[in-house]
């Protein structure tokens, strides 16, 4: 399967309709959301295009095919907007054989790796994306659509048969490793 992951949305509107444009002209099959959905987090500033209602409308739409992580800025009034669940800290994915490890990166990040084998540690919270092979596994931080840090361009990722890709958010490819 197909799956593209996206973490830091933020409540951007605009940044989230970018993402499932290429969501949906990739023909992925499901949308990993990392966390920080809909709120814009008291650190961040107020953006044009912010849309927290907008954006659970759009998800909403497509709830059966979203699998999402509850992220620092997320809460339970966050979730009675979603019709599917946010407020796991992580979840496994098997894949081919292959385990993903699904966080936002505030609890389990690579100071604090959580306990178990899996292939490939995917986290946000960051804002700031990489993708390399550790010791342990793969690593793969999506960075954020709305908030990028240091200078880094908005990113979200993609896993396809033991691909990870990291995207810009026009679509660009910025790096790809294979397990």
């Amino acid at each position: 399967m197909k799956y593209l992951i996206v973490s830091d949305i933020h409540g951007s509107l605009p940044a989230m309709e970018a993402v499932l444009s290429f969501y949906k002209t990739s023909h992925c099959d499901k949308l990993f959301i990392l966390g920080d959905i809909l709120n814009y987090g008291p650190r961040n500033g107020i953006f044009e295009g912010l849309n927290p209602k907008g954006i659970a409308e759009r998800l909403n739409e497509m709830a059966d095919d979203v699998i999402a992580i509850r992220g620092n800025c997320d809460s339970e009034v966050d979730q009675m907007l979603l019709d599917f669940p946010i407020l796991s800290d992580y979840m496994l994915v098997v894949d081919n054989g292959k385990t993903l490890f699904l966080t936002h990166g505030h609890i389990y990040n690579e100071k604090n790796f959580p306990r178990g084998k899996f292939n490939v540690f995917f986290y946000g919270h960051t804002h700031l994306w990489k993708l390399e092979k550790t010791e342990k596994c793969f690593v793969c931080n999506t960075g954020s659509v709305t908030f990028p840090k240091q200078g880094n361009v908005p990113t979200f990722a993609i896993y396809d048969n033991g691909n990870i890709r990291i995207h810009q958010l026009n679509g660009a490819l910025l790096k790809e490793i294979t397990i």
